[in-house]
């Protein structure tokens, strides 16, 4: 598949610190940064002196930073999420010039305010972008974002979450695929989220909110909704499964729970839609082969 596909990684690993440190390093990326001298130098210093795997929480001071990644978990970029009170303020960079063109920092912008609105709980996003910053300008323009102030040499640029919810039910992304829930799944979905603590419930939520919501009567009967059984293919492997709620879920019965990866990614998608998902410690492709059996064609709505 040719849709841009990122991934923003909260684990910052030794070999990404060295990976920022060439991108910082070269002028034609770091041109229109404004904290950037010197940072490739103090990343290589720092590398030095901490031997650790990780180095996480030494780029997370005084803001979250996260490696943007392909689909092959390659770091093409990086992003950064500043939160003061209700605002945060986000900076991306695509360190890899090979991948400039290639719409990737669209994709890394949605991934950040997925992050920024439903994980962060941010009222409004900023991006302050160097106004002769063409290829940024128009990627958090056609992302939605509206001029708010500018400089002779800065453009202040706001994402309200009022905003972006109605955007992201209104104006989907391109390469974004369509899906439907019931009303009925939604306000269950709703409810598990707002009492749910895991780590990844904002991906739960961004689904549900991004949804149709639709007559049960009027489901096609190729969607997988809630207690659906669908046939899958993820990467090389088929698997039968059935979505279910996390009281629900039992592996041993290919049971899986709509809060782990698998369950969230294919809810409200239909046969046939194939995509590429995040789950734990990879990113999978995944193909809907076949509804096996859905509770709404079947008219068991109280399921």
């Amino acid at each position: 598949m040719s849709d841009p596909f990122i991934f923003l990684s909260p684990e910052i690993t030794r070999a990404h610190a060295l990976t920022l440190k060439d991108w910082l390093a070269d002028e034609a990326v770091t041109r229109y940064l404004s904290d950037s001298r010197d940072v490739s130098r103090s990343i290589a210093q720092m590398v030095e002196r901490v031997h650790l795997p990780t180095l996480t929480h030494l780029f997370n001071r005084g803001g979250r930073f996260f490696m943007a990644c392909d689909r092959h978990d390659t770091p093409v970029g990086f992003v950064r999420l500043v939160k003061s009170d209700r605002r945060c303020e986000i900076v991306l960079v695509i360190g890899e010039r090979g991948n400039w063109g290639r719409k990737l920092g669209a994709s890394a912008i949605r991934e950040g305010m997925k992050l920024a609105f439903f994980e962060m709980r941010a009222d409004e996003l900023v991006a302050k972008i160097h106004s002769a910053n063409a290829r940024s300008l128009k990627a958090f323009e056609r992302s939605g974002f509206v001029l708010d102030s500018e400089t002779p040499t800065t453009k202040s640029f706001v994402m309200p979450s009022q905003r972006y919810l109605r955007l992201l039910r209104e104006s989907p992304a391109p390469h974004t695929r369509a899906i439907c829930i019931t009303e009925l799944d939604k306000t269950r979905l709703q409810s598990l989220v707002e009492y749910w603590d895991g780590p990844d419930a904002f991906e739960l939520e961004h689904e549900v909110e991004r949804a149709t919501i639709v007559d049960p009567r009027q489901v096609g009967d190729d969607v997988v909704t809630m207690n659906s059984k669908a046939l899958l293919q993820v990467d090389d492997e088929e698997r039968e499964v059935a979505l279910v709620y996390p009281d629900d879920a039992d592996s041993s019965a290919d049971k899986v729970s709509v809060a782990s990866g698998i369950g969230t990614a294919i809810l409200g998608y239909k046969e046939g839609d194939a995509f590429h998902w995040r789950i734990p410690h990879r990113t999978c492709h995944i193909r809907i082969r076949q509804v096996l059996y859905q509770p709404e064609a079947a008219g068991d709505f109280h399921l």
